[in-house]
């Protein structure tokens, strides 16, 4: 029982995608043909016959881990004792994109598609924090902070536009925004929505699993490979991790023009995965 219970559960996630899709499909269907670069996210396991499409900041260490351990033959046995950054070095997993066009088809058509997401503002808020807060990430600070202070910040000092190691997240929200920022180059995977990410309206996920339960949905997409007498999925709590109660305070300084823009990017994220309206913002 408990296992047609959980199917039901998919279909209905499975049947709010259609939906969305169909009701956004001018946006959402705009390029109509996928290309291979559109691919890179979606993991391949030749073995069992899976795709997991990888969202950051929505437990996918953890789940590229768990693929290692499924496409490894034996390397590994158990997903905690490879290292994170191990889990993402691109060459230790296949991605849909290194296959030809036909070899591309058979394998959406007949493998078992999934995905995790999460509540589209916890999720950048999580993004925020590991990518601009932390000392040690001087590559996106780099990359990315330093051209936030240069756009966003008036009167910005020297050491500042050197460093970018001091985005404050209203500078990073109206950063997202800002028209320029989307016209220059698609968002990185960290902050991209799901959509663009996964497109699921072109690609039919059999599974979509939520962080909000990622146990239960790990452990049933492990049950229906197969696989889950000897693998389950690692359990972990993590204390820093990103929380509604911590969302609803970084939202507290964001003018209510700029949460209405900011929803606007990220709404069909929470349309497709039917996450409602926060109700900390103030829309206008």
């Amino acid at each position: 029982l408990q296992l047609s219970n959980t199917a039901i559960l998919h279909q209905i996630r499975r049947d709010q995608v259609t939906d969305t899709c169909r009701a956004n499909s001018v946006s959402s269907r705009k390029r109509r043909v996928l290309t291979p670069n559109d691919l890179k996210h979606l993991v391949v396991d030749e073995d069992h016959e899976m795709i997991y499409c990888y969202v950051p900041k929505v437990a996918c260490t953890n789940w590229k881990r768990v693929m290692m351990v499924l496409t490894g033959r034996g390397k590994y046995s158990d997903p905690m004792e490879i290292p994170a950054n191990e889990a993402h070095v691109s060459s230790n997993l296949k991605t849909l994109n290194q296959y030809s066009i036909p070899e591309i088809n058979h394998r959406l058509k007949n493998y078992m598609k999934f995905l995790f997401v999460r509540e589209p503002f916890e999720r950048l808020v999580s993004a925020y924090r590991n990518k601009f807060t932390q000392k040690y990430n001087t590559s996106f600070h780099k990359r990315y902070g330093t051209k936030i202070v240069r756009r966003q910040r008036k009167n910005a000092t020297q050491e500042a536009l050197r460093k970018g190691d001091d985005v404050k997240f209203e500078e990073f929200v109206a950063y997202l925004i800002d028209p320029h920022t989307q016209r220059e180059e698609p968002f990185n995977e960290h902050w991209q929505t799901v959509y663009s990410l996964c497109h699921p309206c072109h690609i039919h996920y059999d599974l979509i699993g939520k962080y909000e339960t990622l146990e239960e949905d790990s452990n049933y997409i492990l049950q229906l490979a197969g696989v889950s007498n000897y693998l389950k999925f690692p359990t972990y709590a993590k204390s820093t991790r990103t929380t509604d109660e911590m969302t609803t305070e970084f939202f507290q300084n964001i003018s209510s023009e700029h949460q209405t823009q900011l929803y606007e990017v990220y709404k069909l994220d929470f349309l497709m995965f039917n996450y409602s309206v926060p109700s900390y913002l103030k829309l206008e």
